[in-house]
């Protein structure tokens, strides 16, 4: 398990210990220190009143990241996920659940590595890092897989 990291999901499908292996790698990847990170799976209508509260967006996301860090390799910040929405992005995309899972826990880690997706030029330049981190590291993640 590692330090530091503090998982919570209201779906019982996802697999805390598993999301405690994909950090240690996303961790060991970028040469990363842990001051505090959680990651949370909440539904689509807390998600959504947490982006309407903090960052004044009254519309749906199926990701927040916040970040409390100083320091460009240090982790220190949240991550909360939407699992209600990460279902209808898998359908939508097809593919699988728990890809989709992955592919936002690392998506939220890039965004706490100062990673932007906030215009067309940053955009592929994500997106890039996401489909190889996601590649590189295929953890199941989902409990009973």
């Amino acid at each position: 398990m590692v330090k530091n990291l503090q998982v919570y999901s209201e779906d019982p499908s996802i697999s805390k210990r598993a999301i405690h292996s994909l950090i240690s790698s996303l961790k060991s990847e970028f040469n990363l220190s842990l001051s505090f990170l959680s990651i949370n799976f909440i539904s689509s209508t807390e998600l959504r009143r947490i982006n309407k509260k903090y960052l004044k967006h009254d519309y749906f996301t199926d990701i927040i990241t916040f970040n409390y860090s100083k320091k460009i390799n240090e982790i220190d910040g949240e991550i909360l996920i939407s699992f209600e929405d990460a279902r209808l992005n898998a359908k939508k995309y097809k593919t699988k659940y728990d890809k989709e899972i992955r592919r936002l826990i690392v998506h939220g880690l890039l965004h706490l590595l100062n990673y932007n997706d906030n215009n067309k030029k940053n955009r592929p330049l994500m997106k890039q890092m996401e489909n190889k981190l996601i590649n590189r590291y295929n953890f199941t993640l989902l409990a009973g897989k």
